[in-house]
């Protein structure tokens, strides 16, 4: 494929005009200096992805793109069922359906820190305890395992039901589900087309956190941007939140693993040229699609449940050391997905499979999949910083549905590979530095630290920055972490 020329169609949106085999443009938004930072891999992955069949409108990228396995990281694609659109397990990623969970605390910063006292930060004081709390009791790390442990009827029914069957199980509350996309459960999962070698790994590894980018974290509201917005997601400067990024842990890396072989080998039998093996896929209506459709919702159902059993577990911690706290749900929502949604096509609603891999839904006011308390507002979209920056929260925009199906970004989006950042950073260094910062850090890796370097990753504000004036979501309030706990 010959190399594509960038045009700018905007100040935050660029375009790559069909060329080749590309059914579709590409579309980047991005400011000039994020588009910079946007290798030719990832420009590449995203002119691939507009090669596939029954792809509409664009091959969309997000301002923290970079380079994916086949899709690009921070990529969107919609594909049409009736036009022999696909669907493509790169296009979801091996962490099916990775997202951020945010609740409030009812806390604010002077409630856990005396900055009257020397000792503010050290390992005895309430925020010191609670890090320590938070880190003894969240099982994190490469390959870790919780105290739940699940046979196959049980692994069943909760890949069936998702947050629904945590809450049922006594982990959370029924009030939770309000504030978890399609209410914590997404239907059509079918357990029987996961493997059993994929139920195996998750046998032990419910309510888990996991390692690489996951993390748990009690941030503050430093800045609000839109007191209206805030004020209904019940935001104000000063609040105490936190933040859950994990996903579907081994289950989910299996089951991305044991359908990209099949869609590899099956795709040219459906007369898919793919430009990448990496890009294995199928269409959405034949029998392997609809098998990994019904594998890939019992994965998103494995994280939502994951996220709610944690849920209970941070409870329990600040239950013993902040007995007035109150963690009630912002809300949750994944990133790396398909879903079948329906969407304007010229005029017309059609119901299209959105891949969002490392992007985030972002519905406008008045979406139908709203709790009522957001309605007015727009869904509240999560962006997770690195542990040693900020984090968002946005609000979806009307505007963001013609632009890109409904989509913002995820994160920061890394601008370093994990191997370079383990070279350049000890994670022992960025303890201390972090430390100076009063940023409590608690890892059982210190190389998982140093390739999680904040500097091995872009700006995140300037990604908000570039999401916010592209129209794809609005913001309204920024955090920062007080603890951060990592596998």
């Amino acid at each position: 494929m010959a190399k594509p020329q960038l045009k700018r169609v905007s100040e935050y949106r660029w375009l790559i005009e069909p060329f080749g085999k590309m059914k579709v443009p590409g579309v980047i938004f991005a400011d000039h200096n994020l588009i910079n930072d946007i290798d030719e891999k990832t420009i590449s992955q995203i002119c691939n992805v507009a090669c596939l069949p029954g792809i509409v409108k664009a091959s969309f990228a997000m301002p923290d793109a970079h380079m994916g396995y086949g899709f690009p990281i921070g990529g969107v694609a919609a594909f049409d069922p009736d036009d022999g659109g696909v669907i493509s397990g790169g296009g979801v990623g091996f962490d099916i359906a990775c997202g951020v969970r945010t609740f409030h605390t009812g806390l604010n910063e002077n409630d856990i820190i005396n900055l009257r006292e020397k000792s503010a930060f050290s390992e005895t004081s309430p925020i010191g305890e609670l890090a320590e709390a938070l880190f003894r009791d969240i099982p994190a790390g490469v390959g870790s395992t919780g105290n739940i442990a699940l046979n196959t009827a049980q692994l069943d029914n909760m890949l069936a039901g998702g947050a629904v069957w945590a809450v049922e199980k006594g982990f959370g509350t029924k009030e939770d589900l309000d504030f978890i996309e399609e209410r914590g459960v997404a239907k059509g999962a079918n357990p029987a087309k996961v493997s059993s070698q994929a139920k195996r790994r998750q046998q032990e590894q419910m309510g888990t956190l996991g390692s690489g980018n996951h993390y748990l974290e009690v941030q503050k509201v430093v800045d609000i941007y839109a007191p209206q917005i805030a004020e209904g997601f019940g935001l104000k400067k000063g609040d105490l939140l936190v933040s859950i990024h994990c996903g579907s842990r081994g289950l989910g890396h299996q089951i991305g693993t044991d359908y990209l072989r099949q869609m590899a080998s099956q795709a040219a039998s459906y007369g898919i040229d793919l430009p990448d093996r990496e890009l294995a896929s199928v269409p959405v209506n034949s029998p392997l699609g609809q098998d990994y459709l019904g594998a890939m919702r019992a994965g998103i159902n494995c994280a939502l449940a994951n996220r709610q059993i944690l849920t209970d577990l941070v409870r329990r911690v600040f239950a013993k050391i902040f007995p007035t706290a109150q963690l009630t749900m912002l809300y949750d929502v994944s990133h790396n997905t398909a879903k079948m949604e329906e969407h304007n096509v010229n005029g017309k609603m059609k119901q299209l499979l959105i891949h969002r891999k490392g992007a985030t839904r972002s519905f406008g006011p008045g979406s139908g999949d709203l709790p009522p308390r957001y309605k007015s507002f727009g869904q509240p979209v999560l962006i997770g910083g690195t542990m040693g920056t900020s984090s968002y929260i946005l609000a979806g925009t009307g505007e963001s549905e013609s632009l890109a199906f409904s989509s913002a970004c995820h994160g920061a989006g890394r601008s370093m590979s994990r191997t370079a950042a383990a070279k350049k950073w000890q994670g022992s260094q960025i303890v201390k530095e972090l430390a100076e910062r009063k940023i409590i850090i608690k890892s059982k890796s210190m190389r998982g630290l140093a390739e999680e370097a904040p500097d091995a990753y872009k700006n995140v504000s300037a990604v908000v920055e570039a999401t916010a004036n592209a129209g794809l979501a609005k913001k309204v309030a920024k955090l920062l972490p007080l603890i951060c706990v990592k596998g």
